[in-house]
């Protein structure tokens, strides 16, 4: 069996000297401090082409779709321009780049698509005997039509919700459906869903350029208050709330279950670059419940699947390097052999 480093891949000196990124994100351009708006997504982007470089990566950059509308001059895409301010605005750049032919990080457009739609992703989780919470899909301008299941709590939220905005935690259908209203005045499709106690289980995976997704050790968020759902303004840092307080999952056998429930859902969504498979768990009754997939998420240092990494003594800079390193060997862009080796 291999051992953390052994899946650790790192890119020739040749193609380092060879290649040329492009480095495409919001705050790609900034300097590194929090944004007013996006938080500490701007912290995030500049580490991400900050550790590029370090890797010694030829890197280019810009803040815009504008970039891809002419075909860039540059072998590869890293493209974390997801929240471009409409709806299903992560589709775009990878739609653009296909239409252009330039090989990117990430996952097709489709299967973008499939995963960043909630309902979607719960409905394939179904079908592979991977249990959920119940959940319905209230899509702008469909028919009208009532409860579909019973709960003391709802959650609402936009169905392709980024980091809790829009989210409301109601007692009532009726709040549910006012809610709803209120979004789809915003131009989002809404799903409802159960309320679970927040004790989240992130599972990461990473390395699309093989058969076997290297899934990493699962981590646990293990709030104060677990009957309160964390909001955006705290993921984005836009007000003080620390880091995020993640345990890694030590015991055995829910490890094993959480291994297994996201190795049935792997196929629907294979390849992608990385990605993180989340989870709601009750300690109590030891119920495990999917709730969501996220390809292309976030990989600053400080969240789930770098922390997931160092665990096993891979740091930052080698995680990233390897999620490259497989993206470019998918697409048959190394030239010289990859170099496994510790970091």
């Amino acid at each position: 069996m291999l051992n953390p480093i052994d899946r650790c891949m790192r890119i020739s000196p040749a193609d380092k000297a060879r290649l040329r990124l492009l480095f495409l994100a919001k705050h790609a351009c900034k300097g590194g401090g929090a944004d007013s708006v996006d938080g500490n997504h701007a912290v995030y982007h500049h580490e991400m082409r900050s550790t590029l470089e370090a890797i010694g990566l030829h890197v280019a950059v810009a803040d815009s779709y504008d970039a891809l509308f002419d075909k860039p001059d540059v072998d590869f895409v890293v493209t974390l321009l997801n929240r471009g301010g409409f709806q299903n605005s992560e589709m775009l750049a990878p739609l653009l780049l296909s239409w252009r032919g330039v090989p990117f990080l990430g996952a097709s457009p489709i299967v973008r698509g499939v995963s960043d739609d909630k309902y979607l992703s719960k409905l394939i989780a179904r079908a592979h005997g991977v249990p959920t919470m119940p959940a319905r899909i209230l899509r702008r301008g469909a028919m009208p039509a009532g409860p579909e299941f019973q709960a003391e709590r709802l959650v609402v939220k936009p169905n392709a919700s980024s980091a809790s905005w829009g989210l409301a935690m109601v007692d009532s259908w009726a709040e549910a459906h006012a809610h709803a209203d209120h979004l789809h005045g915003l131009g989002h499709d809404v799903l409802v869903e159960a309320w679970a106690p927040l004790l989240d289980v992130a599972v990461p995976v990473v390395g699309g350029s093989g058969g076997q997704p290297w899934i990493l050790p699962p981590m646990m968020y293990v709030p104060a208050d677990p009957h309160r759902e964390r909001s955006y303004e705290e993921k984005r840092g836009l007000i003080d709330a620390g880091d995020d307080p993640l345990i890694l999952v030590e015991d055995h056998d829910l490890r094993t279950r959480l291994e297994d429930m996201t190795r049935r859902l792997l196929p629907e969504l294979w390849p992608f670059d990385y990605g993180r498979f989340e989870y709601r768990y009750d300690p109590a009754s030891g119920e495990l419940l999917f709730m969501e997939v996220n390809l292309s998420c976030n990989l600053w240092s400080k969240k789930t699947i770098s922390r997931s990494a160092a665990s096993m003594g891979v740091d930052h800079q080698s995680l990233v390097e390897t999620i490259v390193a497989h993206s470019l060997a998918r697409h048959g862009l190394l030239t010289g052999m990859p170099v496994l080796e510790a970091a």
